[in-house]
């Protein structure tokens, strides 16, 4: 005969539970929910660093401001350039790799996945480094093979030109964003179940037919996580922007992310810096609600 259990040991159990979750609760609300309230409350204020001279409430002075800002159109456009190049591309180049290795035995398999992950894993810093050393417009490797090539006749300024720099700032984000995608397409595609697999070979069914019929719906759930994921990332792009062009030249990699670094801890605007913060949080909600819609259609 099943037995229940008594209030009082529910209770108890109740209470120990949120005891030990206590902590983490704490933190959650103290540097994530209670941050975001003030990030929204503040963005209708006239909010800076002078703490002699108390916020004034500004209503929606400080949104119906951003667009009518130049900079800020300009920085919202290449943040959306990036996500549109970088999202779609990570996803299928990730999901290609990991359709080529995720057969292969363990040694080859885990020297692929250590090759695209490790600039996940590198810092930031370094990785940018390299990236600066390679497009140096004096002795960079990128001039110094095209121009042996002979494919062009003077070295170009990559980050110093606004036709290349966006280009360039593209390129070493999805260097750095492909490696846990392919990861996590590796260890999806090793899940598939294999019974439906052999079963749709034994009825002639091509491999494209195999992997769109059966993979593909196997894997959506993956799918969908990193496009999340590489979304929020695209749209969160700043140490690359920071570390090698500050935004420029003549805005041409100016991102918002960026531009809310410049204009609260340089220009010392947090109201107008905070607004656009939520203006950002918008749009990578909406688009993340449409990717979830668009996943669950299929």
């Amino acid at each position: 005969m099943r037995q229940t259990m008594s209030p009082e040991l529910r209770r108890r159990e109740t209470v120990s539970g949120y005891l030990f979750l206590l902590p983490s609760l704490v933190f959650f609300l103290g540097f994530v929910v209670f941050p975001m309230v003030m990030c929204v409350v503040t963005s209708f204020t006239d909010a800076n660093m002078n703490s002699n001279e108390a916020d004034h409430f500004v209503g929606l002075a400080n949104y119906v401001e951003l667009w009518q800002d130049p900079v800020f159109l300009k920085a919202l456009l290449n943040t959306v350039i990036i996500v549109v190049v970088s999202v779609p591309v990570v996803t299928v180049f990730s999901l290609w790799v990991a359709s080529a290795i995720h057969k292969m035995k363990e040694g080859p398999l885990s020297f692929f996945r250590v090759v695209f992950y490790l600039p996940v894993v590198t810092g930031s810093v370094a990785v940018t480094v390299v990236w600066k050393w390679m497009y140096n417009n004096y002795y960079g490797i990128f001039n110094y093979l095209l121009k042996g090539a002979g494919l062009i006749e003077k070295n170009i300024n990559w980050l110093g030109d606004p036709r290349y720099a966006l280009a360039c700032i593209i390129i070493i984000l999805l260097t750095t964003s492909v490696g846990q995608p392919i990861v996590l397409y590796v260890s999806a595609l090793g899940n598939v179940d294999q019974t439906f697999i052999e079963a749709a070979e034994v009825d002639g069914a091509t491999n494209f037919q195999t992997f769109w019929r059966i993979k593909w719906p196997s894997i959506m759930p993956t799918t969908l996580y990193i496009l999340v994921i590489t979304t929020i990332n695209s749209f969160q792009c700043f140490a690359l922007i920071q570390l090698l062009t500050s935004g420029g030249p003549n805005y041409a990699t100016e991102t918002v992310m960026y531009y809310i670094y410049y204009t609260a801890f340089k220009l010392f605007r947090f109201g107008y810096g905070n607004a656009m913060g939520v203006i950002l949080a918008i749009f990578i909600a909406a688009l993340s609600a449409v990717q979830f819609r668009l996943a669950r259609e299929k």
